[in-house]
C-alpha cells in the first residue's frame, strides 16, 4: 500500500503533482490528481475506450463534491482556474492511499469520511463511493455530487458549445445522458436521495501541465444536474457507458480486489514493492479483437509494436502469466506486413503505421524469452516460426524505408526524413536523431535474431536453414567487431553509416551486451558496460546522451520544439535500467555482489512510485539531479524492465 499524508495532501502544489490511474483492461481509464484538480487534458473520471483498446473519450471529467453538515456548506473539490484555486477542498485532506485502488481520507469538522475510485475490468465503468468513517450520532450529513462533463476525444479539450444537449433522462437510481448522437450514451447508476436539475457551463479549468507544454491548456465542461446523498448510507455511483444497477457494486468490488489479490498471487510477489509492480504492469494488458495488446504508456500513448515487444518478458514471463505473452504474440503475428511489425496503432483508427526497424527484431527476442520460460515450442513452429522465416526473407530482399541487409551481414535502415529506432523524434521536418545506416542496437538485434532462428531451426529439423542462419550470424558478427568498435573511446560507435562512424556515447550500445547473444568478447563486453555506467546511468535509467557530449541537455522541459529536440540528447530512459542490470549481471559472472548491486539499482524506484503517478514508473527524468520524472507518467516499458530486473537480481541462476 502506498500511502501519502497531510504534508503531501494538504499542500496544492505538491499534492497537484501525485497523479493517480485506473485502468479497465480494454483501453479505458480514469485519472487525476491528489488534490483533485485535474493538470491534464487526459485528466478524468472516466475515459472510455470506444473502440477498445483506443477511441478514447474523455466522458466524465469529475464531480464536483460538496459535503453538507447540519445545512452547512464544505466544499470538497479542486480546480485550478487563471489567478486562484477555487474551491480548495484539498485542505480538508487528510492522506491519500492505493489500498488497492485510489481512497482519499477527509476530515471536517471531526467528521472524517472516505471516497474510492475503481475502474470495473472489461467494461467503460468507473465506481465512486464516499463512506462516513467516524461517529457522527445526530449529526445530519448530505453529500451533494455535480457531474461536470466532457465527452471529448482524450487528445482534445471541450469549449463550451451551444450543440452539446444537455437533457438527461431518469428512472429508478438511473440518470441517463447522450449530448451528442455520435457519442456513447452516460449512464450514472446511484443510490441518491434527490436528481435535481442544474445545467451549467462551469467555464476556463485550467490544467498546470498543458500549459506548461505550451498547449491548449484550458477546458470549458458542462454540469446537467446534481445527486443528493443522505450519508447515513454510503453514496455510491457507478458511471457507464452500458447500463448497470447500483445493486451491482459490492460484487463489482469484490470481484477487482479479488482479481488484483490474483494478480499478486500468481506472480509469487513477496513484499509491497513487487506487489505494486504486479499490479502496475497489469495496467498495461489491455485486449485487442480476440487477443492481447499492451498500452505503451497513460495517458496518450496506444499500443506500439516496439514497446510491446520490449515490455512483454517484464509484463507477463516475469510475472508468471505466460498465456497472456502468448496471446499477444498471436495477435501481433496477424498484423504483419512486408517482414515488419507495426510501429503503432493510432488512436483514432487508421491504417497502422510501419515505420521502425525494430519492432520486428524485438519480437524475435519475445518469442525466444516465452519459449524459455514456457518450453511451449509446439506453438512457436505451429504458429510463429514461418512467420519468423518470413521476416528474415523480407530483410534479405529489403522492405520499406530501405530496410536491407548490406552485403556485410548488417542491417542498414533509414533514409531522409525518417526516424526508424527508437530514437524516434521529430519536429515538423526535423529528424532529431535520424540515425540512418547502421545503429549499433539494430546490429546487435539482427544478430540476435539469427542466432534465435538458428536454434529453432535446429530444434524443429531445418538443418540447411539452420546453417544459412548461423552463416548470416558469423558474417554479421565479423563485420560487426571490424566496424563499431570505437579504440579510443573503449566503447562502441552509435550508428556506422560508410565511412562515417558516429561517436556519440549513447546508451545504444548496451543491447550488444545484455541480449542473449552477444557478437562482443568479454574484454569489450565489460569495457561497454563500464563506459555506459561512467557516462549514462542514473538512479532511475541511462541517460540517452553522454553529458560530455556539447549537444547534451540535462533538463527535459519548454515547448514542443525544446521537448523533442531534447527526448534523446540526454534525458533519461526508465526503461534502460533493463538491459544496463543484466548487462552489468553477465559482466560479472551473476555473482552475489553483482546481484545485490541490482538490487540496489531497482530500489531506486520505490522512492519514485510514491512522487508522481502513485503506483507506477515514468517515461523519461531529467538528465541532471534530482532527476525529476517527466514525459509520460505511467510507460509500459519502464515497469516492465524494473519488473525484470527485480526477478533478475534475486534469481542465483538468472546469468544462464
Amino acid at each position: 500500500m502506498i500511502k501519502l499524508d497531510s504534508n503531501i495532501c494538504g499542500n496544492f502544489e505538491i499534492s497537484l503533482v501525485h497523479e493517480w490511474l485506473e485502468t479497465n483492461g480494454i483501453g479505458g481509464y480514469a485519472s487525476s490528481t491528489v488534490s483533485g484538480a485535474h493538470s491534464r487534458r487526459y485528466h478524468g473520471l472516466l475515459t472510455a475506450a470506444t473502440r477498445p483498446p483506443l477511441g478514447r473519450m474523455v466522458l466524465l471529467s469529475k464531480f464536483e463534491e460538496t459535503l453538507i453538515l447540519d445545512g452547512k456548506r464544505f466544499e470538497l473539490s479542486s480546480n485550478r482556474y487563471p489567478g486562484g484555486i477555487y474551491p480548495d477542498g484539498y485542505k480538508f485532506l487528510k492522506n491519500f492511499r492505493l489500498d488497492p485502488f485510489p481512497v482519499w481520507t477527509f476530515e471536517v469538522n471531526n467528521v472524517e469520511f472516505e471516497k474510492s475510485v475503481f475502474m470495473i475490468y472489461g467494461e467503460n465503468s468507473t465506481v465512486c463511493q464516499w463512506k462516513i468513517k467516524s461517529e457522527i450520532s445526530n449529526l445530519k450529513c448530505e453529500i451533494e455530487l455535480r457531474p461536470l462533463l466532457a465527452f471529448r476525444d482524450h487528445h482534445h479539450l471541450r469549449h463550451e458549445d451551444a450543440d452539446f444537449k444537455d437533457d438527461y433522462e431518469t428512472g429508478q437510481n438511473l440518470v441517463s445522458i447522450a449530448p451528442y448522437a455520435e457519442m456513447p450514451t452516460l449512464y450514472f447508476a446511484h443510490n441518491a436521495e434527490f436528481v435535481e436539475t442544474q445545467g451549467h457551463w462551469y467555464r476556463n479549468f485550467e490544467y498546470a501541465i498543458e500549459r506548461e507544454r505550451g498547449f491548449d491548456c484550458h477546458e470549458d465542461l458542462f454540469q446537467p444536474f446534481s445527486l443528493r446523498f443522505h450519508l447515513a448510507a454510503d453514496a455510491r455511483v457507478i458511471v457507464s457507458t452500458g447500463l448497470r444497477s447500483i445493486d451491482d457494486l459490492e460484487a463489482c468490488e469484490a470481484a477487482e480486489i479479488e482479481r488484483r489479490q490474483e494478480i499478486v498471487n500468481i506472480a509469487g510477489s513477496t513484499d509491497d514493492f513487487s506487489s505494486q509492480l504486479a499490479l502496475a504492469a497489469d495496467q498495461f494488458i489491455v485486449s485487442r479483437g480476440s487477443g492481447n495488446t499492451v498500452i505503451a504508456g497513460y495517458h496518450w500513448f496506444s499500443d506500439w509494436g516496439r514497446d510491446t515487444m520490449i515490455a512483454l518478458n517484464g509484463l507477463t514471463l516475469a510475472t508468471n502469466r505466460p498465456e497472456i505473452a502468448k496471446s499477444i504474440l498471436t495477435e501481433f503475428s496477424k498484423h504483419i506486413s512486408e517482414g515488419m511489425l507495426p510501429n503503432r496503432f493510432p488512436d483514432a483508427g487508421e491504417t497502422p503505421e510501419y515505420n521502425t526497424v525494430d519492432a520486428s527484431l524485438w519480437y524475435f527476442e519475445a518469442i525466444r524469452a516465452y519459449a524459455a520460460k514456457t518450453g511451449d515450442y509446439d506453438f512457436v513452429r505451429e504458429v510463429l516460426f514461418e512467420k519468423l522465416t518470413d521476416i528474415i526473407d523480407w530483410h534479405i530482399r529489403g522492405t520499406r524505408y530501405q530496410i536491407h541487409v548490406d552485403t556485410d551481414g548488417l542491417l542498414f535502415a533509414g533514409g531522409p526524413g525518417v526516424q526508424l529506432t527508437w530514437m524516434d523524434a521529430k519536429v515538423g521536418d526535423w529528424v532529431v536523431t535520424p540515425r540512418t545506416g547502421k545503429a549499433v542496437e539494430i546490429q546487435a538485434l539482427w544478430y540476435n535474431a539469427l542466432c534465435v532462428m538458428a536454434e529453432l531451426a535446429e530444434r524443429f529439423g531445418y538443418p540447411e536453414r539452420q546453417k544459412t542462419y548461423v552463416s548470416m550470424a558469423e558474417t554479421a558478427k565479423g563485420s560487426f567487431n571490424g566496424q563499431f568498435w570505437n579504440d579510443s573511446d573503449r566503447c562502441l560507435f552509435d550508428v556506422v553509416n560508410g565511412g562515417n562512424r558516429d561517436a556519440s556515447v549513447r546508451p545504444n550500445q548496451i543491447f550488444t551486451v545484455s541480449l542473449p547473444h552477444t557478437m562482443l568478447n568479454a574484454e569489450k563486453a565489460r569495457k561497454v558496460v563500464n563506459k555506459v555506467e561512467n557516462d549514462l546511468l542514473t538512479p532511475f535509467g541511462l541517460r540517452s546522451l553522454s553529458p560530455n557530449d556539447p549537444r547534451y541537455v540535462p533538463i527535459y522541459i519548454g515547448s514542443t520544439l525544446e521537448r523533442d529536440g531534447s527526448y534523446h540528447q540526454g534525458t533519461v530512459w526508465g526503461w534502460l535500467i533493463g538491459p544496463f542490470v543484466e548487462a552489468y549481471l553477465k559482466v560479472n559472472s551473476n555473482n552475489l555482489t553483482a546481484r545485490n548491486r541490482a538490487r540496489e539499482i531497482a530500489g531506486n524506484f520505490k522512492k519514485h512510485m510514491a512522487e508522481a503517478m502513485t503506483g507506477q514508473v515514468s517515461e523519461i527524468f531529467d538528465g541532471d539531479p534530482p532527476h525529476t520524472p517527466r514525459g509520460c507518467a505511467a510507460q509500459a516499458w519502464s515497469v516492465a524492465e524494473l519488473v525484470r530486473i527485480t526477478a533478475l537480481a534475486s534469481d542465483s541462476n538468472s546469468g544462464a
